[in-house]
């Protein structure tokens, strides 16, 4: 019998200029990148803990990726939405959706300086 788990293991947020993406990421989420080429594409890898709850991913650049606000969202925990917004706002993000209680926790929406949206959610804990 197969061991169940989540379903979703990786994701790509697709960027146009790699050093301006990393440096949104970080000035907003404090995130260290290791910078890798995979099958061609120019990749950020997202920090990852083994062992811990949770998935990575990458910041992709490449031919096949392209920043959008109408696809799939993406929710990083943060543990303020409110700095985490102001974070995203002072370096050049743009508010989507504000601050919203949805009854387990809040949640925020931005779009990055690559023009994908990116969604928040903070715990009521």
């Amino acid at each position: 019998m197969t061991k169940k788990s989540n379903p979703v293991v990786y994701f790509e947020i697709p960027v146009n200029d790699m050093d301006r993406a990393i440096k949104f990421y970080t000035a907003v989420f404090h995130f260290e990148f290791e910078k890798e080429i995979i099958d061609g594409n120019e990749m950020a890898l997202f920090p990852f803990t083994e062992g811990s709850s949770g998935i990575s991913g990458a910041l992709a650049k490449g031919e096949i990726y392209k920043p959008t606000i109408d696809g799939i969202v993406i929710y990083f925990k943060t543990e303020s939405i409110d700095e985490t917004i102001n974070l995203a706002l002072a370096n050049g993000g743009q508010i989507l959706y504000p601050k919203t209680d949805n009854g387990i926790g809040f949640v925020a929406e931005f779009e990055d300086t690559e023009g994908n949206r990116i969604a928040l959610f903070q715990s009521l804990n």
